[in-house]
């Protein structure tokens, strides 16, 4: 057999493809296990979405390839989206690309930006899929790190003391996973300074800015933004759509175009159903987010009581899907502590050294499970 190419070494296997296979031989084994582990939406999509869907499976075109700049309608969709909430204006013929899931996104703009050598800046602690891509591009990921003592912001006379010669990508993740931390503009206006002094291409990852947020915020609504700029967004978090991989990347007019030019090689465009699908979905009012945020509310409320009943500290402030907590005193290694959780509690739960490490003496809990599924892991954390 030939060997695989030598970018595989650079990675290993995602941590969750790895570990939600041994939960699910664990509760094959009969363990009552409860996965609090990932941000996968249990609640379903809105009615209107799934209208749209199953009337788009009849459509003539249906069956046929879409394009690779995606229906009209959805672009135009995407630009409504953007200056309703976040009052930031597109054009939908250059400046938003409606893309299968962000996390295709991140691929792209990695496939359209780098060459091996070059350097990429990352979150520490931030999505781990930031740093494998760029490994996979044969590019060096250089790690910031986020600090709790600094609110989890950028520490920016670190970032003015870096070389950055070979630098070409910053990504930023706010609202950020996997603390909570909501967006800051004073943040995104000193981030944007910084990356135009030295022409590197700054890109916002922002699904989360609908969950538990009290202002949906976007980088782009930041003056000069669109210089130096690329943000992506999701269907996956605020609208119950994280099976159905819909994405969109907003921005640089001339980035946009470098994306498709990558994107048009690896993909046939997004089936017609669940573009008809995404487009419902981005209609949907007000009303829609303030119910999503009241049971997660409630959730949230119940996670926060286990992680007391753990002793561990958390941010009654923080945003998005998940709980962010610091291990109980006397307790450092969170791989340790979850696998003990595991073990004894049959309660499977993110340890935050996956995120970096930053995120040593960390854990996180997931909202995505239903309040009765939480009050089952409160008793059995009853002392």
């Amino acid at each position: 057999m030939k060997t695989t190419a030598r970018r595989l070494e650079s990675v290993q296997e995602y941590y969750f493809s790895r570990k939600l296979r041994e939960v699910a031989e664990r509760i094959k084994q009969g363990q009552p296990i409860i996965n609090m582990g990932i941000g996968s939406p249990d609640l379903p999509a809105h009615p209107s979405v799934i209208n749209a869907l199953q009337n788009a499976l009849t459509h003539p075109k249906a069956h046929m390839y879409q394009s690779y700049q995606g229906l009209p309608e959805l672009r135009e969709g995407m630009c409504d989206f953007y200056k309703l909430h976040y009052n930031v204006d597109l054009n939908p013929n250059s400046e938003v690309l409606p893309l299968m899931g962000s996390k295709e996104g991140i691929m792209h703009i990695s496939m359209a930006f780098l060459n091996p050598g070059d350097q990429v800046l990352i979150p520490n602690p931030g999505y781990p899929t930031y740093a494998s891509v760029t490994r996979l591009m044969e590019a060096e990921p250089v790690f910031y790190e986020l600090a709790e003592a600094n609110g989890w912001q950028p520490d920016f006379d670190a970032l003015e003391a870096l070389d950055t010669k070979k630098i070409k990508i910053m990504w930023i993740n706010y609202p950020h996973m996997p603390t909570g931390t909501d967006a800051n503009a004073q943040t995104f206006d000193r981030l944007i300074d910084w990356a135009i002094q030295r022409d590197i291409l700054l890109v916002n990852d922002n699904p989360y800015s609908f969950v538990l947020t009290d202002t949906p915020q976007s980088i782009l609504s930041r003056p000069k933004a669109k210089e130096v700029v690329l943000e992506l967004n999701s269907l996956s978090k605020s609208f119950n759509m994280a099976g159905w991989r819909v994405g969109m990347l907003s921005g640089k007019a001339d980035c946009i175009q470098a994306v498709l030019k990558v994107k048009s090689n690896m993909d046939s465009g997004m089936f017609y159903g669940i573009q008809q699908g995404a487009i419902a979905a981005l209609k949907m009012e007000q009303s829609w987010f303030a119910d999503l945020n009241q049971i997660y509310s409630k959730r949230r409320a119940l996670v926060e009581e286990l992680a007391i009943r753990l002793g561990a500290q958390f941010n009654s402030k923080s945003v998005g899907l998940f709980v962010w907590a610091k291990l109980p005193k006397g307790i450092s290694d969170s791989e340790a502590y979850i696998d003990s959780i595991l073990n004894e509690k049959h309660l499977f739960i993110t340890p935050g050294t996956i995120f970096g490490s930053q995120g040593q003496g960390y854990i996180r809990f997931s909202l995505c499970v239903p309040e009765e599924t939480i009050h089952e892991v409160l008793k059995r954390f009853e002392s």
